[in-house]
């Protein structure tokens, strides 16, 4: 296994649009990093550099110890699964397996052992005779990683590899993955689109957008401590609630004021933005920290109910306050008593509270 380092790299085509802009991005050895972003954020460009398969413009990468930005894709000791398999249909997965092995011209015996401790670990051991054709998608996908596996990489390359499969079939591959990582121990660079993907598998996440890098942290600090406006609503579903309001002093208290309401903050958080008064700002807000009991220490907001998605052990609520739709989170038990077109109080764990600056759109109140 290696690291993988990315140092100012670039992308840029020859009509002159810029895909990726100078990023830097240090990958530990036997990490698992995700890549994720919406369509066209330049991820998989990322990802294709780090492969050999797309020319850099600027910048380095480094995997291990050596600098690969000129050595072809089959010297820089990886292995890449695709999104649509790859798979030879006129060979048996044994052969599918084999294929890169036979190439490279190893002994039969070694070729022999490789293949099958693969399919074991793959649990496709079953499946070796058959042609892809005979395979359902999960079993080709397993297929496809098998033959990565046979490479024996430094580094895995994954390009969005779940996106084929049925809901069912891609919560059962996102298990055996991790659990692949788990066993091999080796370096490994997963992207998707799909953050539910990247919090459930990433060690740690490298959030994009626009052929930048927003954040890079655990799956749990970009929750709980986003950087910016663009992570607090990309990662998390439901997605944050993110209102436009503006910063005001409040009595002794600074608060947010959205149209004609005052929203007062928690004194330390209060502290931390309190240079902003004046200006307009985000306010972010993930819908678990709104909810219908009543809590003298949270801020109270009077809506009319739009929308009841009923999940089985949650409640999603969108309503109206203040010409905004709001999304709330509750636990299903507690909205049994709640109608579409009726107004309720709401309560706002202001703690929990993010203020993002108006212009740069920076979290300024961690």
């Amino acid at each position: 296994m290696s690291k993988v380092v990315l140092e100012g790299v670039e992308k840029v085509y020859s009509n002159g649009f810029k895909a990726v802009h100078g990023i830097d991005l240090s990958i530990k050895n036997g990490e698992f990093m995700v890549f994720v972003g919406p369509s066209g954020c330049a991820k998989s460009t990322t990802l294709r550099m780090v492969a050999g398969l797309e020319e850099i413009s600027g910048g380095t990468i480094t995997i291990g110890e050596k600098v690969v930005n000129n050595i072809p894709p089959k010297d820089r000791g990886i292995a890449m699964v695709f999104q649509n398999y790859a798979l030879y249909p006129h060979m048996s997965v044994y052969d599918n397996m084999a294929f890169s092995l036979k190439m490279k011209k190893k002994p039969k015996r070694e070729i022999e052992k490789k293949v099958r401790e693969a399919a074991k670990i793959l649990d496709i051991e079953s499946l070796l005779d058959r042609k892809p054709k005979q395979l359902s998608g999960g079993q080709r996908q397993r297929v496809a990683v098998g033959r990565a596996i046979v490479r024996d990489p430094e580094v895995f390359l994954f390009d969005e590899p779940l996106s084929n499969l049925d809901a069912k079939l891609r919560v059962h591959m996102r298990v055996q993955l991790s659990q692949l990582h788990k066993k091999l121990k080796t370096t490994m660079i997963y992207v998707t689109h799909d953050q539910v993907e990247a919090m459930t598998m990433g060690d740690r996440i490298c959030v994009m957008n626009l052929g930048r890098i927003m954040q890079v942290d655990t799956p749990l600090n970009l929750y709980h401590y986003p950087a910016n406006k663009f992570v607090a609503g990309f990662i998390g579903s439901p997605a944050m609630n993110l209102i436009e309001g503006e910063l005001i002093k409040n009595n002794a208290n600074i608060a947010v004021k959205i149209g004609g309401m005052v929203l007062n903050l928690p004194i330390k958080k209060g502290e931390k933005v309190k240079k902003h008064v004046g200006k307009k700002i985000w306010l972010g807000i993930r819908p678990e920290y709104i909810g219908i009991q009543k809590d003298d220490m949270k801020a109270a907001v009077n809506g009319t109910i739009d929308v009841l998605e009923h999940m089985g052990n949650e409640t999603f609520i969108y309503f109206s306050a203040e010409d905004l739709q709001i999304n709330a989170r509750i636990n299903s038990l507690d909205s049994k008593d709640l109608m579409v077109g009726k107004k309720h109080d709401f309560f706002i764990n202001m703690e929990s509270c993010h203020i993002f600056d108006y212009d740069s759109e920076e979290n300024i109140s961690l």
